[in-house]
């Protein structure tokens, strides 16, 4: 590498200022675990364990299933699937072949999910059977030919699947929201029925496409960050060199995040995997299943936002459970406080320490050092093998002074190549390398670099809103809110939130006459977007401050509705 290097100064005892990089695929990465840790816990939902052999043995069946189905070697593959154990073992399946992963939010709306579909125009789904009919009902210009249905109850121990057919109100309310009947598909289960897939069939190269994670963009409409399996293993292997305290084959590791998310797919489908770990798996973020696992298996490793460690917290404490054995828990997507840190440490006994990626980066980029000399306010320093530059955004050729503000630019084995099928998209986020080495990515996020490495996020180029962890484009909620007919326009953007980071909050002209019904609005948005992204706050306004062209200035909406 020929930048400087000045955060390397600042590292943790025993990590590398660069990793060896990968020479196999993630299925590879996943057959080394089984071939080290056959006997060893990998995944456990509901109190139901799957070992590695087990699941090595399940990803050779459902890989022959689903070539038996069509599949082949660069095709796309949709997941549309909560955490649970078919998830993994679907994700490795499609790797397994040389195929194509597609993760998408199980939650999202029809309209949302036939967005992305149009896009990567996959035509095998894995999917919950909670949203087969969904995906059967897309018009016939993105009909899908194969769906494999997943009934996430059949994951669980035998007396809880029991207790869920129950003729009582509180059961039928519990599987009711887990499973459904449907038709028209194959089953999981049908599909582990093949052979375990013959060792002659080609599996992946190192440079071959794994995954196909979307990102909004800034218009809101669906881009897809291409990701090879090197990108992904070089993910996880930087992740194993932050961390070397974490022991492979003994750690614990809970997956209280999405793993359709980037954030929650690396540090548990591929970080935990890599390392032998025991994944235990939450098919959404209940602080009573927690703290349940917490009393048998403590977690010695916990990927999480800050909301969910406050409200871990909180409940502990209620309840009387120790967080004791948490070594160290990893935020992420939204700034990390240090009214979170403090109590959190006080009470595990371990660390809590602030990282920073994007979907674009496999996600993760840099992170706090696990040591006493993590700095609060901070992102932390560049991972291993990471190069970073702050530059001017108007020429980012110019490179800024140590702590003077401007646009982050990155590259590393971890960054991506483009975007699904956008070229031009593709190309206006790479700036040319002049040394030799590879293209630089442009995050769109203004930071300052100090003397000692460390990146603090001042403001985004990019006009998204994270909230919660999730990225919400301005512009697709403000679409769905034009379309109630008391609505002339809007502007929607992020404002600051204690419990989310920032909160989505739309400033609406409304019709001459009309009087604001925030509710009604609300509950026409909701039908078209996901819940995280339905404004929390509406505000109508007499006009919208815009630019010669027309444009809407949102950086100007947003200090109106604060300074209001």
């Amino acid at each position: 590498m020929t930048t400087p290097r000045p955060w390397l100064d600042s590292y943790a005892e025993g990590v590398p200022h660069d990793i060896d990089l990968p020479d196999g695929s993630l299925y590879d990465m996943l057959a080394a675990s089984v071939r080290q840790y056959p006997d060893n816990v990998a995944l456990e939902f509901f109190g139901r364990t799957t070992t590695y052999a087990e699941l090595g043995a399940q990803v050779d069946r459902a890989a022959e299933g689903l070539r038996l189905l069509g599949v082949q070697k660069g095709d796309t593959v949709a997941l549309v699937l909560p955490n649970c154990p078919q998830h993994v073992a679907a994700f490795y399946a499609v790797l397994r072949l040389g195929a194509i992963v597609i993760e998408h939010n199980p939650l999202y709306t029809p309209r949302e999910l036939r967005h992305q579909f149009e896009d990567h125009g996959a035509t095998v789904v894995i999917a919950w059977n909670k949203v087969v009919a969904t995906i059967q009902a897309f018009p016939s210009d993105v009909a899908v030919e194969t769906i494999i249905s997943i009934d996430v109850t059949r994951a669980m121990p035998f007396l809880t699947r029991t207790a869920l057919k129950l003729p009582v109100a509180k059961a039928r309310e519990s599987r009711d929201a887990l499973t459904t009947k449907v038709r028209g598909t194959t089953s999981w289960e049908e599909l582990l029925k093949a052979s375990p897939v013959d060792e002659h069939i080609v599996a992946p190269s190192v440079d071959d496409v794994a995954l196909i994670q979307y990102t909004s963009g800034t218009t809101g409409n669906p881009k897809g960050a291409t990701l090879t399996h090197l990108n992904l293993a070089a993910n996880a292997a930087q992740s194993r060199a932050w961390v070397p305290t974490i022991e492979r084959g003994t750690s614990v590791v809970y997956a209280v995040l999405p793993m359709f998310h980037a954030y929650g797919l690396t540090l548990c489908l591929t970080f935990a995997m890599s390392m032998g770990s025991r994944l235990v798996l939450f098919p959404k973020f209940d602080p009573a299943l927690v703290l349940a696992v917490m009393k048998k298996h403590p977690a010695t490793f916990l990927p999480a936002v800050p909301p969910i460690y406050e409200r871990l917290r909180q409940a502990a404490e209620k309840e009387g459970v120790s967080l004791a054995g948490i070594q160290i828990a990893i935020s992420g997507a939204m700034p990390l406080s240090a009214e979170v840190v403090e109590p959190w440490e006080a009470l595990t006994g371990g660390y809590l320490v602030e990282g920073y990626g994007l979907s674009e980066t496999s996600p993760v980029l840099m992170a706090n050092p696990v040591a006493p000399n993590r700095k609060a306010g901070t992102v932390g320093l560049p991972l291993s093998s990471t190069e970073v530059r702050v530059v001017d955004p108007e020429d980012p050729t110019q490179d800024r002074a140590t702590d003077e503000e401007g646009e982050l630019i990155v590259r590393g084995p971890q960054v991506f190549s483009g975007y699904w099928k956008k070229p031009d998209e593709s190309a206006a986020v790479f700036v040319s390398a002049t040394d030799g080495g590879a293209d630089w990515f442009r995050t769109g996020d203004i930071v300052a670099l100090d003397s000692d490495g460390f990146v603090r996020i001042v403001d985004r180029i990019k006009e998204l809103i994270i909230t919660g962890g999730f990225n919400v484009a301005p512009s697709e909620v403000e679409e769905a809110l034009r379309t109630h007919p008391d609505v002339v326009d809007a502007a929607v953007v992020g404002l600051p939130d204690v419990h989310s980071g920032e909160k989505v909050v739309a400033a609406v002209v409304l019709r001459e006459g009309a009087e604001l019904d925030e509710q009604s609005i609300r509950d026409l948005a909701r039908d078209q977007l996901t819940a995280y992204k339905v404004p929390k706050r509406i505000v109508a306004v007499d006009e919208l401050p815009k630019s010669l062209i027309g444009k809407v200035i949102r950086r100007q909406v947003r200090d109106q509705l604060l300074n209001g």
